[in-house]
């Protein structure tokens, strides 16, 4: 049986560590049947220790322990890595922001405190990161560096790229891309990397995979409704909404949002993150506060014209996506492979950080040749379709 040390900020109800660390503790559902996984939590880490902690009533009902250090969490008290696995889950929680608006998690810090532990004991074991690496690009490449050098496993990111789609599609691989829309919902920094890495999850299915990132710009207001992309592909997302608001609240018609001109009524501060990749693919991100309050994805696909599709988020406290993704760091930390690349999410946090970059520099376009990140997406389909 594989033994799992959690390391987080914190552990309370719906907290992203509750709901990942009880999955391996009690079992979730999959593919319409309960799994409970053949694995053990055997020793926790838990940073901060808010009101309704539930860290030490966990360790006490299932028989782990919870350390004060991250080094005594992987050795379970002994000399030595006595665990199989980590799982990293540095999100929530009281940390400040910097200058960006980025909240600092250390997920650098947790990693690079794991990363210690192999170096001084000549043993790397699987490493699950959730969500992005880090809020800095410089310090997201060094963690995927150090699983090269090391040669341990790491899978990052968040649950979007592996829940149902409605429709259930898929670009094929190898496919000709020529533009990309995606539009999400919610704050910066947690929400806009949820639909930036849910975009970049069809995306590099394209012919030749992903060759990185050329530029980047964020525009605000006006300017984001006035940017280049495609119209057509706006309303082809839009359509794939379950949720939109204004008229369709009030008395049930639906209706066009974009021809109809509500969809400027309703979203009071768009922002739109404009990608610009290597290898010529222009791609678009749209928060829309206001409009919707779901995930929706639309691309121009030769030989296939448009493709689109809703990212399925299913409703508190069971929130299934996260079962989907904790299915794949189950099979990382089984196999000792990760299911996809965690390039993936190396580029979207760069991309984030940049976009935010922009912003904060008047919404200039930035030229980011450090984000040549080059990758290929795996050959079969990651999400959820059973």
């Amino acid at each position: 049986m594989k033994r799992i040390a959690v390391v987080t900020t914190i552990y309370k109800y719906l907290s992203h560590a509750q709901h990942m660390a009880d999955r391996f503790l009690v079992g979730y559902p999959h593919e319409g049947r309960w799994h409970k996984p053949d694995m053990q939590i055997v020793s926790l880490y838990v940073d901060q220790k808010p009101t309704g902690d539930q860290s030490q009533a966990r360790a006490t009902e299932f028989g782990f322990k919870v350390y004060p250090t991250i080094a005594e969490a992987l050795r379970c008290g002994t000399a030595k890595l006595a665990v199989d696995a980590v799982l990293i889950i540095g999100e929530h929680g009281d940390y400040p922001k910097n200058d960006l608006g980025q909240v600092l998690y250390p997920r650098h810090e947790f990693f690079k405190q794991c990363v210690e532990v192999f170096d001084k004991d000549g043993r790397a074991v699987p490493v699950y990161n959730d969500k992005h690496l880090s809020y800095s690009f410089e310090k997201a490449k060094w963690m995927l560096d150090q699983g090269k050098r090391l040669k341990f496993p790491i899978l990052a990111g968040s649950s979007l790229p592996v829940t149902w789609r409605l429709p259930d599609i898929e670009i094929p691989l190898g496919s000709q891309i020529d533009e990309a829309l995606m539009i999400g919902v919610g704050g910066s920094d947690p929400m806009d990397y949820h639909a930036l890495e849910a975009m970049q999850c069809m995306i590099e299915r394209r012919k030749g995979g992903e060759t990185g990132v050329k530029s980047v710009q964020l525009l605000t207001g006006d300017a984001a409704w006035n940017a280049p992309y495609s119209k057509e592909l706006l309303i082809a997302a839009l359509s794939r909404s379950d949720t939109p608001k204004g008229l369709t609240e009030t008395d049930g018609r639906t209706q066009n949002l974009v021809a109809s001109g509500e969809l400027r009524k309703l979203v009071p501060q768009p922002a739109a993150y404009l990608i610009e990749h290597n290898d010529g693919l222009k791609t678009t991100l749209l928060m829309l506060n206001g409009a919707v309050q779901d995930y929706t994805f639309a691309a121009k696909v030769r030989g296939k014209g448009t493709m689109s599709t809703q990212f399925l988020l299913t409703p508190v406290p069971n929130v299934t996506y996260s079962a989907c993704l904790v299915s794949k760091i189950e099979e990382m930390f089984a196999t000792g492979r990760a299911p996809y690349p965690a390039a993936r999410t190396l580029i979207v946090s760069g991309m984030l950080e940049s976009c935010l970059q922009s912003k904060a520099k008047g919404s200039q376009l930035l030229s980011t040749p450090h984000l040549s990140v080059r990758y290929n997406a795996p050959t079969k389909s990651q999400h959820a379709q059973r």
